[in-house]
């Protein structure tokens, strides 16, 4: 006999991930917002021991959720591997995860929460070099290729085939150094960019130029400009977006406009071309940023309702379905298009050279994946899949 919580017939292949998160109670992710703290500022350490109080906005959470919030540099999974390790008290009692909260409780974490960083190591992996000196270089990254190791990674795996890997092999060829400023894990490295995008990033060789490049970057006298494909028509040129982003703290790989304590961000949005094609209208846009925040662009660009093209995690479709083509009404709906990156790409850095002063202007062609994608775009010849 069917089970009374089936799904009625025809209906049995829908998902119903959405309906469950929403009904299960305390399992579901906290709409409160707490406060968050300052290791350094905010805790007291004594023996190995960080101690502080948890905020009275903290009732009714669950432990981990709250540690989660409250110390967003460590991730959610790194906070229940320490409770799981009996290294967070509360109260003096080792608590399971799911521990729910009154506010007030005396917290302990007993040793680091960040676990002790990789090593990154050389390896032979192909670099495209823009420009190099001996205090410098800029390199044109690859979208799929990480800039470095996260700190909390223990996986060797996610330790290798990362930018500082690669930038390790060609300066040991060189008998070059990379800078020390950012850690063992980060050599080299003053700005990033994202996984998925490509273009140019500019590392430095020793720690006098790494201070003055990062000075640089944070005063803003370092000209980044981007391009990108976004979904839809821009209405208006010439657009400037000047939105404050923070971590999202309900979907914690997402940056958000919409928290009040968000770090000042500023693009400037210039239409570049407009397509209209059988998958719909899209802008290629040149974006201008006076500042480096995490997914900047992105997220920048979801808040104006056009995501960059192939950025599922800020709302674009995974695949792009034709609604006409060459005088049909419909197409049918198996042809697609799709792109495995984000088109997202850093085109040009121009900045006076930290230890020359001459002025550097660095451009990094579009990749031909892009190129080859807008240019379908533009004729619809290329096949689809």
């Amino acid at each position: 006999m069917p089970s009374k919580n089936m799904l009625p017939k025809g209906h049995r292949r829908k998902s119903v991930r959405a309906e469950y998160r929403a009904t299960r109670g305390a399992d579901a992710e906290p709409d409160i917002i707490v406060p968050v703290l300052d290791l350094d500022e905010d805790t007291e350490l004594e023996d190995g021991v960080r101690t502080f109080v948890a905020d009275a906005a903290a009732a009714d959470m669950r432990l981990d959720a709250y540690l989660a919030q409250a110390i967003p540099e460590i991730s959610r999974a790194r906070v229940q591997l320490l409770i799981e390790a009996g290294q967070v008290r509360v109260d003096g009692a080792t608590p399971k995860g799911k521990h729910k909260l009154h506010g007030g409780e005396a917290i302990e974490i007993e040793g680091e929460p960040h676990p002790a960083p990789l090593h990154a190591t050389p390896e032979d992996i192909p670099l495209d070099i823009l420009y190099e000196d001996k205090y410098l270089a800029v390199v044109n990254k690859p979208a799929g290729m990480m800039v470095h190791a996260g700190a909390g990674n223990t996986d060797d795996a996610r330790n290798r085939g990362t930018l500082v890997n690669a930038l390790l092999h060609h300066m040991a060829k060189l008998s070059d150094n990379l800078s020390a400023v950012g850690g063992e894990l980060r050599p080299g490295i003053v700005h990033r960019l994202d996984k998925q995008t490509s273009g140019a990033i500019v590392v430095a060789k020793d720690d006098v130029t790494h201070r003055k490049l990062g000075e640089m970057f944070s005063m803003r006298r370092v000209a980044k400009t981007y391009i990108a494909l976004v979904h839809g028509a821009l209405k208006k040129d010439n657009i400037t977006v000047n939105l404050p982003i923070a971590r999202d703290l309900v979907r914690r790989t997402r940056m958000t406009t919409r928290r009040p304590d968000g770090r000042t961000a500023v693009s400037h949005i210039k239409i570049i071309e407009k397509l209209t094609t059988p998958y719909g209208p899209f802008t290629l846009v040149e974006v201008r940023i006076e500042t480096g925040r995490t997914h900047q662009i992105r997220v920048h660009m979801q808040s104006l309702g056009h995501p960059v093209v192939g950025d599922t995690l800020y709302g674009a479709p995974r695949v792009i379905v034709p609604t006409q083509r060459k005088g049909e009404i419909e197409h049918p709906a198996e042809v697609t298009a799709g792109l495995e990156r984000n088109f997202l790409h850093a085109a040009h850095l121009e900045f006076a050279h930290p230890q020359t002063n001459k002025v550097l202007a660095i451009n990094a062609p579009l990749p031909a994946e892009l190129e080859e994608f807008l240019q379908w775009l533009r004729t619809d010849d290329a096949p689809v899949g």
